[in-house]
């Protein structure tokens, strides 16, 4: 039971768009909202406690998480269980020796990269040229990466999902006429929830490449994701879904 909420600001009150409308949602349950700048929270200012919900971006969170000697969370956006369902090669590796690949000729069309233990640590990007190596400054050579066959996303969706139920579809890019195959969606998500991997809030993106399929992007744990319009007191319960599992996790 949520008794009050942190929600991160970057000062003055601002916050991220998703985060204001929790806000108010949370507020119009009566339920206490204090606003905290990330100087507040490394200088442990914060009394965090497991009914006291904490909002903010990926690297907040899991900071918040760190203070409460919480580690129950998933930073795999390819869950085993699900891997079929992405319909393309996707293997480990890691930032030297995608460098090395690309210097020897090894991918004439490019690969796919994004940082696999640490997912917010830079953007994925198609890797395709030796000109590009710039876009791991400040990356070690070592860091481990999920790469994947390039494909073309002709469209691309956001699924939420809380205890099992989608509780919504969002479109966010590409074109908004092309439509999910809503039964390969319930079948992946079926899939999941039938593993171990599964969470009680999460977002799980599909889109449609270029022969008309329907495939599975990533999935994304119920904290710290876009809400892509969705309607904010569906994201407030996911948000509050998720951190609940997280808390009894520990107890």
């Amino acid at each position: 039971m949520i008794e009050q909420a942190f929600i991160h600001e970057y000062g003055q009150g601002k916050m991220e768009p998703e985060h204001e409308q929790v806000k108010n949602v949370l507020e119009q349950r009566n339920i206490p909202v204090r606003l905290f700048t990330t100087k507040v929270l490394n200088r442990s200012q914060l009394k965090l406690t497991s009914k006291a919900l904490v909002v903010g971006e990926h690297p907040i969170f899991l900071r918040a998480l760190k203070f409460l000697n919480i580690q129950a969370y998933s930073s795999d956006c390819y869950p085993t269980s699900i891997r079929p369902f992405l319909k393309r090669k996707i293997w480990e590796s890691s930032v030297i020796q995608v460098v090395d690949s690309i210097y020897s000729g090894d991918y004439e069309k490019g690969i796919f990269v994004k940082p696999k233990d640490e997912a917010k640590k830079f953007t994925g990007f198609v890797f395709d040229s030796p000109n590009q190596t710039y876009l791991f400054n400040g990356v070690s050579k070592q860091t481990k990466l999920y790469c994947s066959e390039v494909v073309t996303w002709i469209s691309e969706y956001r699924v939420f999902v809380i205890n099992g139920k989608i509780q919504g579809i969002k479109y966010y890019d590409g074109d908004v006429g092309k439509k999910l195959d809503l039964d390969f969606v319930n079948s992946c998500i079926n899939t999941l929830e039938n593993s171990e991997e599964k969470t009680a809030g999460y977002g799980i993106d599909f889109g449609i490449v270029e022969n008309g399929e329907t495939a599975l992007i990533e999935w994304n744990d119920g904290f710290a994701l876009g809400a892509y319009g969705l309607d904010p007191e569906i994201y407030t319960d996911l948000l509050i879904a998720r951190w609940n599992e997280l808390m009894a996790s520990q107890e």
